[in-house]
């Protein structure tokens, strides 16, 4: 800041000591302070400052020293451009609101896009507090002035503008925004159209029918075929907006071509947007160009070469059923939408909306349909993908019932066990706890417990681990008299096992069961095998064999 004092800087106090002048003189030397926070700080306070001064001199003397100050660092402006929205009152009131339109111009043309964004929403606020008059006299002339300044920055700001000014303008001010708003979206500067293609929805809808025909329909389809992706995808933004008010017998001629060629472009963000807003596109256009038009194109986006736009499709499924027709529902979610599921992730998020899908479809032609999808994935090579799938079993369970479960994808969830990647050994076994808790102990007892202790003899020592782990999991679940006759014996035999790394996890598993066991088992059974192996040569299976006799109580 210069310390020579401007034009418009407040006289300060004169010899006669007159405090009223005091708040702006310590403002002042606060703005001009080396220090940002306090120059932060002081901002933060205008409104007091303000106050202090009355509605007259903060509109003769602190507007008009703000708005020649403002250069300083982004924070500040920041907060400048922030207060000034809240400023009407202490200015005066509405009549008086166009007097902060100077320095809030000057903020919306900076170099930082958080200042101008700022200075814009701050705007737009006092805008509405215009009167029509004024609207015309001060704000539009501003709009104007940015729309046609040097700067981009000057024009990326007026697209936000034009939109809270047109409704309550003459037709002749109306008609000179419409072509400011036309040229601006064909800017040359790639910045300048994406800021108008991003407001075009909102200007759409202030336009009176016609004027959306024959001003944005043009513009939507020019800044759709842009040459940078950054503006053809906020056009497809824009699309929900305009499909929303055109009547249904336009949108095929006016819309749709724009929209198939954006659900096809080369660019996948903006095959990824038209994902990403399927949803509310679908509602936009109504059930018949979805039948006809949407559905291809949703299937295109499901089996895309890009695995974001497939995943952003597939996040889109549940919805996009739910909001299909009645009459043609099943088929096409049969015929169209469930053949595209190839893909891991568009499976996956199939199978984990699988109560709302059951919904929409029902259980048996899901099941004949989804089986094949299930099997293939709880076998995909990537580990992650057979991860996900162990995660929705228990719910699969619940949906399909047990006969199902048992017939279907019991093997599945047993050959989990003996996966060679342990986080899907470790994921199984918690699997099966959540399955005994789902379908109760004498199904357990009747159909996975055999199978876990079958693996206690397996030949690789990691799978006779498994079975501990199991025995770990299921314990609780099926209760003491399945734990004391079935498992126990499994477990106490295991104690010779060859591999230290199994002695030590039956004095771990031990450990784990105990609080299961009655005392009688505890002191006849359990507590001479952990004794036997507190005296192992390993040190960890003494290790683990010590604590658990610790824990028990048995010593």
């Amino acid at each position: 800041f210069h310390p020579a004092a401007g034009p418009s800087e407040p006289k300060m106090a004169g010899a006669d000591g007159d405090d009223s002048l005091y708040p702006i003189a310590v403002l002042i030397d606060e703005l001009r302070n080396e220090d940002v926070q306090l120059r932060l700080n002081s901002i933060k306070k205008l409104s007091t400052i303000a106050l202090a001064l009355g509605v007259e001199r903060t509109r003769t003397e602190l507007l008009p020293f703000l708005t020649d100050t403002i250069y300083d660092e982004d924070e500040v402006l920041l907060a400048l451009a922030e207060q000034l929205g809240n400023f009407t009152m202490l200015v005066g009131g509405p009549e008086y609101v166009h007097c902060l339109l100077p320095p809030l111009e000057s903020l919306a043309t900076v170099e930082e896009t958080v200042v101008r964004d700022k200075a814009v929403e701050s705007l737009r606020k006092i805008s509405q507090e215009h009167s029509p008059v004024d609207l015309e006299v001060h704000f539009e002339p501003l709009v104007k002035r940015l729309a046609s300044g040097d700067w981009f920055t000057s024009r990326t700001s007026a697209c936000g503008l034009f939109s809270v000014c047109y409704p309550r303008v003459s037709s002749t001010v109306k008609a000179e925004i419409r072509q400011h708003f036309r040229t601006l979206c064909s800017d040359d500067t790639p910045m300048v159209r994406r800021a108008a293609a991003s407001k075009l929805g909102e200007f759409a809808k202030v336009l009176e029918l016609d004027y959306v025909k024959s001003d944005i329909i043009p513009l939507f389809t020019a800044l759709a075929s842009d040459e940078q992706d950054s503006v053809r995808l906020l056009a497809v933004e824009a699309c929900v907006s305009i499909a929303t008010l055109l009547p249904q017998e336009d949108l095929e001629t006016l819309v749709m071509p724009t929209l198939r060629q954006a659900a096809e472009d080369k660019s996948w963000r903006v095959r990824y947007m038209v994902a990403d807003k399927f949803s509310e596109l679908q509602k936009a256009v109504g059930p018949e160009i979805t039948k006809n038009d949407l559905v291809p194109a949703f299937q295109n986006l499901l089996k895309d070469c890009e695995a974001e736009v497939r995943a952003a499709a597939a996040n889109k499924v549940k919805e996009f059923c739910e909001n299909l027709p009645e009459d043609g529902r099943e088929t096409i979610i049969m015929t169209h939408i469930l053949p595209c599921v190839k893909c891991p992730e568009v499976r996956l998020n199939i199978i984990s909306n699988l109560d709302c899908v059951n919904e929409v479809i029902g259980i048996r032609q899901l099941s004949q349909s989804l089986l094949p999808a299930i099997v293939e994935l709880a076998e995909d090579a990537k580990w992650r993908v057979r991860l996900a799938i162990i995660e929705y079993m228990p719910l699969l369970a619940g949906q399909l019932g047990v006969e199902f479960f048992d017939e279907k994808l019991n093997s599945l969830c047993m050959a989990w066990l003996v996966d060679h990647v342990y986080a899907i050994r470790e994921a199984a076994t918690c699997n099966l706890m959540k399955l005994v808790e789902k379908f109760g102990a004498e199904w357990a007892q009747n159909t996975i417990v055999p199978k876990v202790l079958g693996m206690a003899n397996d030949p690789n020592y990691l799978h006779r681990m498994t079975t501990l782990f199991c025995i770990n999991a299921l314990s609780e679940a099926c209760g003491q008299e399945i734990t004391t006759k079935h498992m126990l014996p499994v477990v106490l035999k295991m104690s010779n096992d060859q591999v230290a790394n199994v002695r030590f996890n039956v004095a771990k598993c031990l450990q784990k069961i105990g609080p299961v066991l009655d005392n009688n088992a505890l002191q006849t059974e359990v507590k001479p095998v952990l004794e036997k192996l507190a005296a192992d040569q390993d040190m960890d299976v003494k290790y683990f064999a010590q604590e658990a006799i610790s824990v028990l109580a048995l010593a």
